[in-house]
């Protein structure tokens, strides 16, 4: 059955950009490109002044490189740094460690061997602060981390905690800015029920949730820099808070047409097409279904013994859902960090974007579930508060699971979506 959906866009249209007729799957020729320079180059050659004769510590991983690989560690130790008499006296990791190998729970701290900078890990049971103990010791905290624009990315609650530590001990905070890899232009999806938003630091008794912090769509349409303003702003933290973008971005380009390099920014992030269904996809991590860890296509795809894919893929492909294709596809997760069906081969679902421009993510995501369901009934198992925690509220999983339409759930969250653009525009740097 056919339906007109509409692309949750709060910008105007850009006429050939947001629809491209090819036969070639997800064809970019008439998408926008740049050539971008991020925040850690113009930091260093328009902005040193920020940290210059500082004591700094530095909050990244693999992904804080420039437009040519290069690591901000070895560029915050370069002449133009030591020239300025920066120096970099102490590192911090965020989940998944310091080079972005880790995909386990209480990382440890250590020492980066080529630089011998100590590295403390804000990554234990849950995201953490960096301890007063370690700031006081110094004169400007530096964040650069490359986040995927889903509103369930642990390196903002990173950002937000580092940010607070910093403002308490009066000390500057710098956020270096990457492009939002999946567009600042399109907006989609649930917004975080209030209910369960916690942007609070973690405490004894009170865990944190770097992972659902806000009320804001799944997939937000925000850099990592313009998300510090807003909550810098919203929640009170009142950081001396430096903001240096990224050189000649703009909302409409992909990462892939911005010449940067990309880097997995977590193990099971390979590639750009991973990050562009990740939003509709992160979900299916508090269900029975394996969403491909264990695969070179991680959140791509999902699957499960019990999973009659051929069934479940005729219902999605008659609902011509925009911008993607849906294959029946067995795969076999290797040593999943999930821990689902290692070393078995599973009927699965392989989900191909034909057209980036077309695609609705959290659309997908709910059709998926609301097909799966039909076909496999009780078979499908959810962890009911860790699904609404990523997909956004007990309600809309509760529609789908009685059978609503999805394509009506939604449709409805646009006025949302759409006043949540409204209240961030003051903090957007990008046009």
């Amino acid at each position: 059955m056919k339906r007109y959906h509409r692309l949750l866009a709060v910008l105007p249209a850009i006429c050939g950009g947001c629809v491209v007729v090819s036969k070639q799957i997800d064809p970019t020729s008439a998408l926008a490109e740049a050539r971008v320079r991020p925040g850690i180059s113009v930091l260093l050659s328009d902005s040193i002044d920020l940290i210059r004769g500082k004591r700094i510590g530095l909050l990244t991983n693999q992904t804080g490189i420039n437009e040519n690989g290069t690591s901000d560690i070895d560029l915050l130790r370069d002449k133009r740094a030591r020239d300025a008499k920066v120096n970099l006296v102490q590192l911090f990791s965020p989940e998944h460690g310091l080079r972005g190998t880790e995909d386990v729970s209480n990382i440890p701290n250590t020492v980066d061997p080529k630089s011998g900078v100590p590295v403390f890990s804000l990554y234990g049971q849950q995201t953490m602060a960096p301890p007063d103990s370690i700031l006081r010791g110094l004169d400007a905290l530096v964040f650069d981390l490359q986040d995927i624009g889903t509103r369930t990315w642990t390196y903002v609650g990173a950002m937000i905690y580092s940010m607070r530590a910093a403002a308490r001990l009066q000390k500057p905070f710098i956020v270096l800015d990457r492009p939002n890899p999946i567009t600042g232009y399109i907006i989609e999806g649930p917004l975080l029920d209030s209910s369960l938003a916690n942007p609070e630091d973690p405490a004894p008794g009170r865990p944190g949730q770097a992972y659902a912090l806000w009320p804001m769509p799944l997939r937000h349409g925000m850099t990592i820099g313009e998300l510090a303003l807003y909550f810098n702003d919203v929640l009170k933290i009142r950081a001396n808070l430096h903001v240096v973008p990224a050189q000649g971005w703009r909302r409409d380009v992909w990462f892939d047409l911005s010449g940067l390099p990309w880097v997995k920014p977590s193990p099971n992030m390979p590639s750009l097409q991973s990050a562009m269904l990740y939003p509709g996809l992160v979900a299916f991590e508090a269900t029975n279904l394996s969403v491909g860890r264990g695969t070179p296509e991680a959140f791509q795809r999902v699957g499960a013994p019990w999973l009659n894919a051929a069934a479940t893929v005729a219902i999605l492909r008659d609902r011509e859902i925009p911008g993607v294709r849906f294959y029946a596809e067995s795969f076999t997760p290797q040593s999943p960090t999930d821990g689902k069906y290692g070393g078995q081969t599973i009927p699965g679902i392989r989900i191909v974007v034909i057209n980036r421009s077309a695609l609705q993510a959290a659309r997908v995501g709910a059709s998926v579930l609301w097909a799966i369901r039909r076909t496999a009934g009780t078979r499908l198992t959810i962890r009911d508060r860790d699904f609404d925690l990523r997909f956004g509220s007990p309600s809309d999983r509760e529609a789908l699971l009685r059978g609503d339409d999805p394509d009506v759930l939604i449709d409805r969250e646009y006025k949302a979506a759409y006043a949540f653009r409204e209240r961030t525009r003051q903090y957007l740097i990008y046009k």
